[in-house]
């Protein structure tokens, strides 16, 4: 099968998300003059070592937001934002924020989740998240297509849960990595192999 996506692929549902997976997902949390936010995004990953650096992209617009999401607007707005790092066990939490709440919503209040202050930024996180990034805005990147914002940020604070540091490593090997898949499958990553990089 071959298709030109400006043509349409002729399938009950779009392919594209499902061959790039699974896709390790930003919970994003940010503060503004419209309050605390928290959002999934599964165009994410990390871009550099040295400053450490993340980039998650957003997809799509709200009515109150003009051409954006929540998340981007704030960031915007602030110059920073935090990278939450969820385990399988947080799926559920993860999937609740993904709704397209009102501009003024606390996601961490009207979602349950426990926010706590971030240490070098004015924001919020996760409490219990295995890792939390805490990030200052380099920029952010209009992409092709209407309200496709690419976000990029350097870090300035890393949060690791004390159980999710084991040997000296951080492993989430036992509640596994929560990942998007296709459509509407979501994966918990148990299973991973070492390999030598050639000389």
């Amino acid at each position: 099968m071959f298709y030109r996506p400006e043509n349409g692929h002729g399938l009950p549902h779009n392919p594209f998300n499902a061959i790039i997976a699974p896709r390790p997902i930003a919970w994003v949390s940010t503060r503004g003059t419209a309050g605390d936010n928290l959002a999934p995004y599964s165009f994410f990953n990390a871009v550099a070592y040295v400053p450490p650096q993340v980039m998650f992209a957003s997809t799509g617009a709200k009515p109150d937001r003009r051409g954006t999401k929540d998340s981007v607007a704030q960031i915007a707005e602030s110059g920073v934002f935090c990278v939450n790092i969820g385990d399988a066990n947080m799926a559920q939490g993860i999937n609740a924020t993904s709704a397209s709440l009102p501009a003024d919503t606390d996601e961490f209040a009207a979602c349950g989740i426990e926010a706590t202050e971030c240490e070098t930024i004015d924001c919020p996180r996760v409490a219990g998240a295995a890792a939390a990034l805490e990030c200052r805005l380099t920029q952010i990147v209009r992409l092709a297509g209407e309200a496709n914002f690419a976000v990029f940020g350097v870090v300035t604070g890393v949060h690791l849960r004390d159980d999710c540091v084991i040997d000296g490593r951080f492993d989430l090997s036992g509640p596994g990595w929560v990942t998007r898949m296709g459509y509407k499958d979501w994966a918990a990553v148990h299973d991973f192999f070492a390999m030598e990089r050639p000389r």
